[in-house]
């Protein structure tokens, strides 16, 4: 899965996501895009086929939702590092049961709570 891991969080999720060697996960903090705004990062992030991963939910929920088509959004909850690791582990489990991650996350927001709990839904 090609996966955008906003700067709110770790960059070790990155790290640890690629290490499995199953995902291909950036930092903007590893690239030089510390700061960029949000509508840059949703820009390099369709280029890419990129889901981005993050805690600003408010934010890219409304930007993404004006796509016509893109790669996805994943919203974690602001946790700590080794929680949202493995929130964002957990999350990547359950697409994988309903198929293919990147594919299911086509168009689809999914939005996971503290207690693991998904809520996947159409978006726009």
């Amino acid at each position: 899965m090609r996966l955008f891991i906003d700067e709110c969080l770790s960059p070790l999720l990155a790290h640890k996501l690629n290490e499995t060697g199953d995902h291909d996960a950036m930092h903007p903090r590893d690239y030089g895009r510390l700061g960029e705004r949000d509508d840059e990062v949703l820009a390099r992030c369709l280029d890419e086929d990129r889901v981005i991963v993050t805690e600003n939910a408010v934010d890219f929920r409304k930007l993404v939702a004006r796509q016509e088509i893109h790669p996805g959004l994943i919203v974690l909850p602001s946790v700590a590092r080794d929680a949202s690791l493995a929130l964002l582990n957990a999350a990547i489990l359950y697409l994988e049961s309903l198929g293919e991650p990147g594919d299911v996350m086509v168009n689809h927001a999914l939005e996971v709570d503290a207690a693991g709990t998904f809520r996947l839904y159409a978006l726009p």
